[in-house]
């Protein structure tokens, strides 16, 4: 589920301001800050607080580089956040703070033979639970206050807590607050914030006390897009043989957030699929749920995150002798007996290696929850962090680099999207550092083409001209180890994601010579796209093709780039059917109908030929609009009111134009279409204002249409068809 789903419209806006004010307090790492964060509703309360670990525990650069000019040692990689479940037993937060640091002290970076080092930052923890404690004896609430009432002296002595170094935030129920208020004054001084969340009460009994899965999406709002824009492939997932090759493949483009709702207008990571993963030693008995949670709960030598992610994963609704239950038990349990027995390493590494492969296989599978991708990068962390020489960490660097891409694209993570892409980037440069292309082309080659992804999708957030040509870069360099000798379809896929980024280069610099280099890239995919074996790439790299022609009429040989455009456009549509990829159908109908038009107002097409073009133009946009609304809620690529509108200006261009020789019914059709059109499209623009008069201004112009072409009785006409709000306005620039 999802915030939007348990709080009503009016509080949504709220809460989002409540927990950006909260992230920003935790983000500054001051020291001996106090916050409380107030929310009744723990379903909403779960999924912050995930939002928090996800986007503050392991914030760039955690993960350290291998120096190559020094002897000193890379550092584990160390959580900035640290989330804690209240110890129902004996609920006292600070001695769990202080319990947790003495388990996992920070680690000393920067140490040689010449220079001591300094230890990492104490971490920040957030307390979950609190409202367990309403369930449990009255002697246990009163416990859990008075520690409160002694947390003063933590505050006051500068020796008795190393949490003293860091910051607390406590999550509670508004009842409890009510609670700290009066029985534990001095705690409730000590505070320096609060933090309250709009929602309702849920009861404790309808609910697990674990983080929900994020279920629904929000996808990015894409804006008004009237010019037709590159198709972004999708590819289908790969199966691979060997279990030790645990890579993430090729990304190509996708223009939406959430990658789990695919159209032919987005596409997915090619994906190389485990069809085995290890697995751990059996165990001789099999424990109830309930007390095989309590024992997981209580690993003392396993970050306490990790342990509380994974119990929060676990599908309390599959049988409990399902292989999904049990795994990720087993695993935690031998990780936790290889603590103990002092194991080496590289056991240690190949168990939460294990771990992180069994989470990365079921997000391989469509189950990218937020907690799933988080389990599977801490796990991936830890096990760098004890084996930094292993021959798979250039794998495990691709594999992290690709599980924070996918944050990114996990709603609701929209607002942290910029900080997960680049530490996907900081990934990805790190592998290949690691990498030598002669020795490893095929894994060379995958990484930067992943790379070249990331920079894409940072793109959208900054520097838009550097990062295309640094994707652009990458792609490149993919190419030049990955030929169509090796994999001919991974080179078209790889071809094509160059042709993109080139055609959005072009958009900022040098549009003639990225423009022509993107016709190029998509020609070269297109060699190895037969339309019998593969009709949807096939449609899709002429879609693409068709896009970049248009694009270079708007800067030489106009009328040739136009046809050679209109001519690839009708060659996707043998393919990209309705019946078989509606969205991408109609994308390419939009992408038609705006080549027709431009064509259509050329200065050399002569009057005949251009009644011509504009019949078609408007056949085209109609049936876009037609497939587009029979899709009801699929996402679209292209601006569905901007067709309106383009719609609405063919019909009027045709019967003012004065080659149009129709009779007064057909001039009537027309204009009532044109009219029809723009106050679709005027309804849906009430929130852009400025977009909302352009479209107004149609409206007016359409209706004087209607008085010149039909006289009075037209204008009438008109009139009668548009809303009674907006007629004192519409008459008075008549």
């Amino acid at each position: 589920m999802s915030v939007n789903d348990t709080v009503h419209n009016d509080n949504f806006a709220w809460n989002r301001q409540v927990y950006q004010r909260l992230k920003l307090a935790l983000s500054l790492g001051l020291r001996r800050q106090l916050f409380l964060a107030v929310c009744d509703d723990l379903h909403l309360r779960n999924q912050v607080a995930a939002r928090l670990h996800s986007t503050l525990a392991y914030p760039v650069g955690q993960v350290l580089y291998q120096p190559s000019d020094t002897q000193e040692n890379s550092t584990p990689a160390y959580p900035r956040l640290v989330t804690l479940r209240l110890n129902l037993n004996d609920p006292n937060p600070i001695v769990q703070i202080n319990q947790w640091l003495a388990n996992y002290p920070p680690p000393i970076v920067g140490a040689s033979k010449d220079t001591p080092g300094k230890s990492l930052p104490i971490p920040g923890f957030q307390i979950v639970g609190v409202e367990q404690l309403t369930k449990q004896p009255v002697a246990i609430q009163r416990l859990f206050l008075h520690y409160l009432r002694l947390s003063e002296q933590y505050f006051s002595t500068q020796e008795s807590s190393r949490f003293l170094d860091s910051n607390l935030l406590l999550w509670i129920p508004r009842p409890w607050l009510s609670a700290i208020q009066q029985s534990a004054p001095q705690f409730w001084r000590c505070r320096t914030g609060v933090f309250t969340f709009a929602g309702e009460p849920t009861p404790t009994t309808h609910n697990s006390g674990y983080p929900e899965r994020f279920s629904s999406s929000r996808s990015l709002d894409l804006g008004n897009l009237e010019q037709p824009i590159p198709d972004e492939s999708v590819t289908p997932a790969e199966l691979r043989t060997v279990a030790t090759e645990m890579k993430f493949e090729d990304y190509d483009f996708q223009t939406q957030a959430n990658h789990q709702h695919k159209s032919q207008e987005v596409s997915s990571p090619i994906v190389d699929l485990l069809n085995t993963v290890p697995q751990p030693q059996e165990f001789t008995t099999r424990s109830a749920s309930g007390s095989n949670d309590q024992s997981l709960s209580s690993l003392s030598h396993i970050s306490s995150e990790l342990t509380e992610l994974v119990i929060a994963t676990i599908n309390t609704k599959i049988a409990q002798d399902s292989e999904d239950y049990w795994q990720p038990q087993y695993i935690l349990l031998e990780i936790e007996a290889l603590h103990s027995q002092q194991a080496s390493g590289e056991l240690l590494a190949e168990a939460y290696h294990r771990l992180g492969s069994l989470y990365r296989l079921r997000i391989e599978q469509g189950q990218s929850t937020l907690e799933n991708l988080m389990v599977a990068i801490i796990a991936y962390q830890e096990a760098i962090s004890y084996d930094e020489t292993s021959s798979q960490l250039p794998d495990i660097l691709n594999d992290l680099g690709t599980l924070y891409w996918m944050l990114y694209r996990t709603p609701p993570n929209l607002e942290e999207g910029q900080t997960y892409i680049e530490q996907a980037i900081e990934f990805y440069q790190l592998a290949l550092k690691l990498l030598s292309p002669e020795t490893h082309p095929e894994t060379y080659a995958r990484v930067q083409n992943n790379l070249g992804t990331a920079y894409g999708d940072l793109a959208r957030f900054s520097n838009q001209s550097e990062n295309w040509q640094q994707a652009v870069s990458a792609y490149s360099e993919a190419l030049r180890y990955r030929t169509a000798d090796m994999d001919s379809l991974k080179y078209a896929a790889c071809q094509n994601n160059l042709g993109t980024a080139y055609w959005h280069l072009g958009q900022y610099n040098q549009p003639i010579v990225h423009l022509k280099k993107a016709i190029a890239a998509y020609n070269q995919a297109l060699i190895h796209y037969s339309p019998e074996q593969e009709p949807l790439k096939y449609g899709m790299i002429q879609n693409n093709i068709g896009t970049a022609c248009w694009n270079l009429a708007q800067y030489e040989q106009p009328a040739e780039n136009l046809q050679l455009a209109i001519d690839v456009y009708r060659e996707a549509l043998k393919y990209r059917t309705p019946a078989h990829v509606p969205s991408a159908c109609a994308a390419t109908h939009n992408n038609l109908g705006t080549a027709y038009w431009h064509l259509a107002n050329l200065s050399q097409t002569t009057k005949e030929v251009r009644q011509k073009y504009l019949q078609l133009c408007i056949s085209a946009y109609e049936e876009a609009i037609a497939l587009a609304h029979s899709l009801n809620d699929t996402s679209l690529s292209f601006d569905l009111l901007a067709t309106h509108n383009n719609l609405g200006l063919a019909h009027y261009q045709l019967v003012v134009d004065n080659s149009f020789n129709g009779d007064k019914p057909t001039r009537s059709q027309h204009l009532e279409s044109a009219l029809d059109n723009h106050l679709q499209a005027l309804n849906g623009l009430s929130k852009q204002p400025e977009l909302y008069q352009t479209t107004f201004a149609y409206v007016v112009k359409v209706i004087r249409a209607f008085h010149s072409e039909l006289g009075i009785q037209g204008q009438n006409l008109a009139l009668s068809k548009v809303p009674s709000q907006l007629l004192p306005e519409i008459l008075s620039k008549l």
